[in-house]
C-alpha cells in the first residue's frame, strides 16, 4: 500500500472545486474531518455519538459538527464552533483549513432530510487535549490507509420498520462507518483514490 501524504490531500482537495447541493433547504451544517500525522501515516479523526432516543444519528459514527447558527460568518465557523463545543478543540488556533469537500444531502432514518452538511478538511499542527461534551460518547484516530484498504470494506444489517436492509460499510475494529459519515469518506477516496481498492458506491437513499 502507498500511504497517502500531505502533498497528495492538499492536491486532490485543489483538483476541483467542491460540489454544493443546488436545492433550497431549511437548515445547513458544517463537519471537520482532521488529520494529523500518527505513527503509521497519516490518522483521521471520529468520533462516535452519544445514545440519545431523539437523535437519529444516535450512537453512530461521525466528524464533529453540527448546524450553522444565526450570524455565524459562513459554514467553515460552524465547523470550528462545532469542534470546539462536542470535543473542546479550537481548530483556529490548532489546525489550518485544506479544503472543502462536497456538499451532502442528509437523510436520516431511510427519510430525506431538508438538512445540507458541508465537509471541511483540517490538518492538525500539533498535539490536542479533547475533552468531550456529552454529545459525544467516545473519540477515534484510525489511519486513513486502513480506512481505503480493500479489507475493511464490508456490509451491516439495517433494521427500519421491520424491513432488513444492507449498506455498504467500512469495519475497523469495533468501529462501523455507514452513512452520512460514509458517503462523506467516500467524497474524500474519490478524490485520493488508493492504488489498491475504491469504495462501493452507496445505494440511493443511503441510511444516514
Amino acid at each position: 500500500m502507498h500511504r497517502l501524504t500531505w502533498a497528495r490531500i492538499e492536491a486532490a482537495l485543489l483538483s476541483r472545486p467542491p460540489a454544493r447541493v443546488a436545492e433550497a433547504v431549511s437548515a445547513r451544517a458544517a463537519v471537520a474531518l482532521i488529520l494529523r500525522e500518527g505513527p503509521s501515516g497519516l490518522e483521521l479523526l471520529f468520533i462516535r455519538r452519544a445514545d440519545h432516543p431523539q437523535d437519529p444519528w444516535s450512537g453512530q459514527m461521525a466528524f464533529p459538527g453540527g448546524r450553522a447558527e444565526p450570524g455565524e460568518e459562513d459554514l467553515k465557523a460552524t465547523a470550528v464552533r462545532e469542534t470546539a463545543e462536542e470535543i473542546g478543540v479550537d481548530l483556529e488556533s490548532a489546525a489550518e483549513c485544506l479544503g472543502i469537500l462536497d456538499e451532502v444531502r442528509a437523510m436520516a432514518r431511510m427519510r430525506p432530510v431538508s438538512l445540507t452538511i458541508l465537509p471541511f478538511v483540517f490538518r492538525l499542527r500539533g498535539e490536542i487535549s479533547p475533552v468531550l461534551s456529552d454529545e459525544v460518547r467516545s473519540l477515534h484516530w484510525i489511519p486513513l490507509d486502513e480506512l481505503l484498504a480493500a479489507e475493511r470494506r464490508s456490509v451491516m444489517d439495517y433494521v427500519q420498520e421491520g424491513a432488513t436492509m444492507q449498506f455498504p460499510c467500512l469495519r475497523v475494529e469495533d468501529v462501523v462507518i455507514w452513512g452520512l459519515t460514509y458517503r462523506m469518506l467516500l467524497g474524500l477516496e474519490e478524490r485520493i483514490p488508493p492504488p489498491d481498492a475504491c469504495l462501493p458506491p452507496p445505494p440511493a437513499g443511503l441510511e444516514g
